[in-house]
């Protein structure tokens, strides 16, 4: 096995337009969004690495929170997906994504209630 990093975004609650069900359709809805990016890791982190040695975590959280306006995305599948394209296009020394989204709106006794989506470079 390989070294490797793990970047980690956790709970971005963000307002996305998805959903199948008429009363979904109209509205954003607030999903919960995590990423996790595995990445190539240098072989040594020393106080004075620069950031290019590793990558910055608010383009985990970009990807999750600047998603086109308007667009509706049936499934929230296709938001994961979304997210998956834009990092590994965005970064090519990422190997690695999982991206796990809950809908928050269907939650009644704090459940968490979603998907878990994991790609590799291809």
């Amino acid at each position: 096995m390989t070294d490797s990093l793990i970047l980690e975004v956790h709970d971005l609650v963000v307002n996305v337009l998805t959903g199948i069900y008429s009363q979904e359709t109209h509205l954003p809805q607030p999903l919960r969004i995590s990423i996790s990016a595995t990445l190539d890791m240098a072989l040594h982190y020393a106080p004075d690495t620069p950031l290019s040695a590793s990558k910055n975590y608010m383009t985990l959280k970009e990807a999750a929170t600047l998603l086109p306006e308007g667009v509706h995305f049936t499934l929230i599948e296709a938001v994961a997906d979304h997210i998956m394209d834009n990092l590994f296009a965005d970064d090519p020394h990422i190997s690695h994504l999982v991206v796990k989204i809950v809908k928050l709106a269907i939650a009644e006794d704090n459940e968490s209630i979603g998907i878990t989506m994991s790609r590799s470079r291809k």
